[in-house]
């Protein structure tokens, strides 16, 4: 059997960045989102990684532009987006300071472990004054937020000179106050990104980029899929209700019968 379109063998096992409908046995996904499952990771754990490598690599390494040296925040390090952040940053940027934000004591020792240098607890401290002091008053080069609105202020008043915060989700709400005079001061720069709304073209040179960046760092181990549990999708709802209440860390896998 020839080659496929992406210059995988027929037969190959994959992963993918799909453009919706995950809830199938079946999928069709264009062949520029497809990857070949690393080297050495499991392939139902594989299906922990296409969407959060294309998300970080895209925000936090293409459009923030994160360089070698840089503080680096990522909110939510016990996420799936998180766990996976930390990982990349520690494996592709090495010399970078990673600060992360989780909930309890057990998720702040599990972001460290994945190679955060400071864990913040957002229930009982204040990331900016914790970072700042941290880092001798510089603050966060990059930030990359799930949260939006109700860190939008806090985020601006963290980013060091030439700052750039990428925000990525809406759980904090969709409207803040943004002061333009300290963006102004600082000649920082605020960024949304969104992968699902994104053309199939620049998608497949996003998944292109994480093959070719990335995929190598899975499968030498530097980067590995953070699986919380793997869940029969006839348990969606306890599932679903696990991530709700943020018991979880990294991703949880729904598997089909059979």
């Amino acid at each position: 059997m020839g080659p496929t379109g992406g210059g995988l063998e027929v037969g190959t096992p994959v992963c993918a960045l799909l453009s919706g409908g995950g809830y199938a046995t079946r999928v069709n996904v264009p062949v520029g989102q497809v990857l070949p499952v690393p080297a050495g990771v499991d392939p139902v754990e594989a299906a922990a990684l296409p969407e959060v490598a294309c998300t970080v690599h895209s925000t936090v390494f293409g459009l923030a532009g994160l360089r070698d040296g840089e503080v680096f925040l990522v909110h939510g390090g016990a996420s799936g987006i998180g766990t996976f952040a930390i990982q990349a940053v520690r494996a592709l940027r090495p010399s970078a300071v990673i600060a992360a934000t989780a909930g309890t004591p057990a998720k702040l020792d599990r972001v460290r472990g994945l190679g955060a240098d400071i864990a913040v607890s957002y229930r009982d401290e204040d990331f900016v004054e914790v970072v700042r002091e941290a880092t001798g008053g510089h603050g966060a080069d990059v930030i990359l937020d799930n949260m939006g609105a109700a860190y939008l202020p806090r985020n601006v008043a963290l980013l060091a000179v030439g700052g750039r915060l990428v925000v990525i989700g809406l759980q904090g709400g969709v409207k803040g106050e943004l002061s333009l005079g300290t963006l102004l001061s600082k000649r920082a720069a605020v960024h949304a990104a969104s992968l699902r709304a994104r053309p199939a073209d620049e998608k497949a040179a996003i998944v292109a980029a994480v093959r070719d960046q990335v995929w190598p760092a899975v499968e030498r181990g530097a980067i590995r899929p953070v699986v919380d549990r793997v869940v029969p999708i006839t348990e969606v709802v306890a599932a679903h209700r696990h991530v709700a209440e943020l018991g979880h860390v990294g991703k949880v896998i729904l598997t089909m019968p059979g």
